[in-house]
This record gives C-alpha cells, sequence and structure tokens, in this order.
C-alpha cells in the first residue's frame, strides 16, 4: 500500500512540475511576444531622405522588404495581370483580349504598345522597354517619372528645394532627359522604381504623401464644393477656417493616408509634354466633372486635348488609370476602406503584426484581405467578384464595340468628302456644325470608355457607378454613328464647289 502511495505522490509530483514548467514556458513566450511587439524593428542602418534604394531599407524592415520584392513574381486572376512567357518576358498586349482598343487609340502611342500590368517592381524597367517611349524618337515626356521612380531627389534640386517649382521644371524635359537628371540628381546615381521613401518618412515611418501632384489637385479638391462624403478630413476643412490650403499630410487622417499614398499614382493625370503635370479635380472625382474641366481647359489658345484620332480626326481625350477616383464612388469608399486594407491586409509574423507590401489583387489572399468583413468562404467571396467582372466585362465589350462602329461610321462620312488629306478633313470639321457634332459626341462617348477601360479592378470598386458610365458610353456613341449614317446616306450638304474660273476676255475682231 506504501508502495502504491509513493507512486501516486510521485505521480502527481511529476504533473505538477511539468504543468509548472509548462506555465512558465508560456509566461516567457508571451513576455517575449510582448518585448518584440514594443519594439517591431530595430535600427541597424540609419536611414534619411536620401536613401531611395528599398535594400538599405530592408536591413531595418526585412518582413516589408520581403513583401516588397515579391512584386517581382508573376500573379493573375482572370480579368488582371496576365500569363506571362518565360523569365523576361513582357506581359501580353491588352488589344489581344480587347481588339477595339487599337481602334479607338489610333494615331495616339497606345494603339503601338498597351500591355497589360505587373507588379510595382517593374513600375520603371517597364516604362522604359514600351514601344512609347523609343529614346530615338523621346515622344514621352519627363512627366512620367513622377510615378515610375523615386523622383524627389530631382524635384527638389530643380526647384531648389520647391516640389512644385521642380514639377514644373521636369515637365519641360523630355522622358531620356529627365531620367539621366535623376541618375545625376540621385545619391546613389541610380533610377530606382518608387519604393518605401515616397510612402513612408524615414524617421518616423509615418505613411506621407510625396507627389506634388497629388498634393496640389487635393487642395482644389477640397476647394471645390464637389461631395466628397468619404473623406471626412476634407468635410472638416472646408467647415474650419482654411487659412492653408487642405493638406493631406497634416490634414489626412491615418486611415485616408492608407489610400492618399496609392492614389499619388492610380488616378486620372496629363502628364505629357507642355504642360506642368496635373489631375483635373478641380471640380470634383467624377468623370463628367473632370470633362467639364478639359472641356473649358485652354491651352495655346485652343480647348485642350490629348491627340487627334487618326482615322476620324476629331480632339479626343486619353484616360489614364482612375482607380482612386472610382473607389471613391464605391461602397468600400464610402464604408471607410481603404486601399491597404485589401491589396495591403495586415497579417501576423510571431508577434508582430505588420502591412502585406506584396501589393496584389485581393483575389489572391481573401481570407486577410475580404473575409475580415465578409465572412463567408472564398469560394463564395470569389463567386460574388467574378459574377461583378463578367457582367462589367460583356458591357465594357459592348460599349467598346459601339465605339469601333461609330469610327467606322464618322470615317464613311470623311470618304463622301474625299479630302485629299488629314488637314483638309480637319479644316472642313472646323466650318460644318453637323461634323463638330460628330467630334463631340466622340469625344465624350471615347472619354467616357476609356475612363472605365482604363481602370484596373475590371469593375469592382464601383460597380453600379461604372455600369452608368458605360451605359452613357454607347449611348453617345450610337448617337454619333446614328448621325453619321445620316450624313453619308444622302442627306449630306454637297461639297464644297470649286472656285470659279474667271471669265476669259471674248477674242478680238480682226481687222482688215
Amino acid at each position: 500500500m506504501e508502495r502504491k502511495s509513493f507512486f501516486a505522490y510521485a505521480a502527481v509530483a511529476i504533473v505538477a512540475a511539468a504543468v509548472t514548467a509548462g506555465i512558465a514556458a508560456l509566461l516567457v513566450n508571451i513576455f517575449q511576444r510582448k518585448q518584440e511587439a514594443r519594439t517591431p524593428y530595430v535600427r541597424v542602418v540609419e536611414i534619411t531622405e536620401n536613401d531611395l534604394d528599398p535594400a538599405k531599407w530592408g536591413a531595418d524592415w526585412p518582413r516589408e522588404y520581403d513583401g516588397y520584392q515579391r512584386t517581382a513574381e508573376p500573379t493573375w486572376t482572370k480579368y488582371g495581370g496576365g500569363l506571362v512567357g518565360p523569365e523576361g518576358t513582357l506581359p501580353p498586349e491588352k488589344a489581344q483580349r480587347d481588339p477595339w482598343l487599337t481602334k479607338i487609340f489610333a494615331g495616339y502611342l497606345f494603339a503601338i504598345d498597351y500591355r497589360d500590368r505587373r507588379g510595382h517592381a517593374y513600375m520603371l524597367s517597364d516604362q522604359e522597354v514600351t514601344k512609347r517611349n523609343v529614346p530615338s524618337e523621346a515622344k514621352q515626356s519627363g512627366n512620367c517619372l513622377h510615378c515610375h521612380a523615386s523622383i524627389m531627389p530631382l524635384y527638389k534640386k530643380l526647384g531648389d528645394g520647391d516640389i512644385q517649382k521642380g514639377l514644373a521644371a521636369v515637365s519641360e524635359m523630355s522622358y531620356w532627359d529627365a531620367h539621366k537628371a535623376l541618375e545625376q540628381a540621385s545619391p546613389d546615381g541610380k533610377a530606382h522604381p518608387v519604393g518605401c521613401i515616397d510612402c513612408h518618412n524615414p524617421q518616423t515611418m509615418e505613411l506621407r504623401v510625396t507627389r506634388p501632384g497629388f498634393i496640389a489637385a487635393i487642395a482644389k479638391l477640397a476647394a471645390s464644393d464637389a461631395p466628397v462624403p468619404h473623406l471626412p478630413s476634407v468635410e472638416r476643412w472646408r467647415h474650419g477656417d482654411k487659412a492653408k490650403p487642405y493638406d493631406p499630410n497634416t490634414d489626412g487622417t491615418r486611415q485616408e493616408m492608407r489610400s492618399f499614398v496609392c492614389g499619388q499614382c492610380h488616378v486620372e493625370y496629363y502628364c505629357g509634354k507642355g504642360l506642368t503635370l496635373f489631375y483635373p479635380w478641380n471640380e470634383g472625382l467624377k468623370v463628367e466633372q473632370m470633362e467639364h474641366y478639359y472641356d473649358n481647359l485652354q491651352v495655346k489658345g485652343a480647348r485642350f486635348k490629348d491627340w487627334v484620332h487618326a482615322e476620324t480626326g476629331m480632339e479626343l481625350l486619353k484616360a489614364q488609370h482612375p482607380e482612386f477616383e472610382l473607389w471613391s464612388q464605391g461602397i468600400h469608399a464610402r464604408s471607410g476602406v481603404a486601399c491597404a486594407d485589401c491589396h495591403m491586409p495586415y497579417q501576423r509574423e510571431g508577434s508582430v503584426k505588420i502591412s502585406e507590401h506584396w501589393v496584389r489583387s485581393p483575389l489572391l489572399q481573401v481570407n486577410r484581405s475580404c473575409a475580415v468583413c465578409h465572412p463567408y468562404g472564398d469560394d463564395e467571396i470569389k463567386g460574388r467578384v467574378t459574377a461583378i467582372q463578367d457582367r462589367h466585362y460583356a458591357l465594357l465589350n459592348e460599349a467598346g464595340k459601339a465605339a469601333s462602329e461609330m469610327i467606322d461610321a464618322i470615317v464613311a462620312v470623311k470618304k463622301q468628302y474625299a479630302d485629299p488629306d488629314m488637314a483638309a478633313w480637319r479644316a472642313r470639321i472646323a466650318k460644318d456644325p453637323k461634323l463638330q457634332e460628330l467630334g463631340e459626341l466622340q469625344r465624350a462617348a471615347q472619354w467616357r470608355l476609356d475612363f472605365v477601360a482604363a481602370e484596373n479592378s475590371m469593375g469592382f470598386h464601383a460597380p453600379q457607378e461604372m455600369a452608368r458610365i458605360l451605359g452613357e458610353s454607347i449611348d453617345l456613341s450610337r448617337q454619333a454613328e446614328i448621325k453619321a449614317v445620316a450624313l453619308a446616306s444622302g442627306r449630306l450638304p454637297p461639297a464644297v464647289p470649286p472656285p470659279p474660273v474667271p471669265a476669259q476676255p471674248a477674242a478680238a475682231t480682226p481687222t482688215h
């Protein structure tokens, strides 16, 4: 009996010791995790405003840098990214899937080369190999570097510390001249793609807006009366004394900044030669508000245009990639969801909570991007998104078809006149109100189509708003087509007759 009691006491002692050891280990682990959480990074190198290379930042913030590096990995969804070939090859041309793109951009560089998107790691290199930027032709502006490179040192150098003046100086330069100047201004003599320095203060790591285009544009947006319910800090500024222009870096909330840093570049803007880069936000963020601003903008005594269509001879607008503007019209923005919530969702590594810097489609990380707010299975969430995007893509193609048929109808009118060249046709348009009406319809229809097609969410950011815009585009294209068919089928005003030949004087009667 005593022997049994001994073993029982021993067993209890062993169990108690094991439990005690387990509790101690747990407490030690909790303590270590708390210590880690208090110091999410350790400064092993000093980072300053002159450190453009993300690799140096990676010494202090290795987790974030690992994510940034992964943006070089090819990713794709049903409607985004595009499957690439062997390493080193470029993504496919968008026109392979949507051939109407080549037609609507006739005469513009996007008809030559317009490829699907890739990760942030390629934002500078892809800009330098596109056929739109052939060095010998130098057609693109230095403005392109505003969003493709860590360009702040060049702005500061050219503007003597004033980045808005620096922006204006770069706007006068060709892309390759600006690229060379950036290398000379860069502390390490290299041009780097947009990186850590462009969104973070190197001393505090707080988010910040660096791009002068965004800073100027959102100040003008705030000064307008356009409703922006998704930006509460703008509404607060409007009800304040307005002693200083709205500044996102001092007035914006932290949650707004998680969209503003993306909105520095994922926006509609003009970046061509001859004008300082600007975002057309003076009257608001909606497609018709920006159109109205462009239509009333005078450049060298003429209405603003991006280019003249090579087939129709009409003056048109080119949209860039208005993700910020269309996100602003959607339910996620109105609900306070930032760009980073979906594209850079939070994740845990040990005890440390970080924002994922492998920026990519939320569909590739549904559990962390979507399920935080939508408690459904991955398949159901993906199914809902696919349904939205499928419907949107079908409507987008209808708008592309309508635009193509509009262009063909206008070209048929042009052929009726048998004008010898584009200059003569353009001169005729300038004198004929009916042809001018066709031009206005094409400009409005194509602006709406391109505004949606250039946006990278395939309808998801604001499904209802984008359907409205495409519906208007289809309607305007069909109006233009109907009017053009009527002109080309007999109800065409007679061609301007050639000037009359001067009467020859009668021959004199010979005398004898």
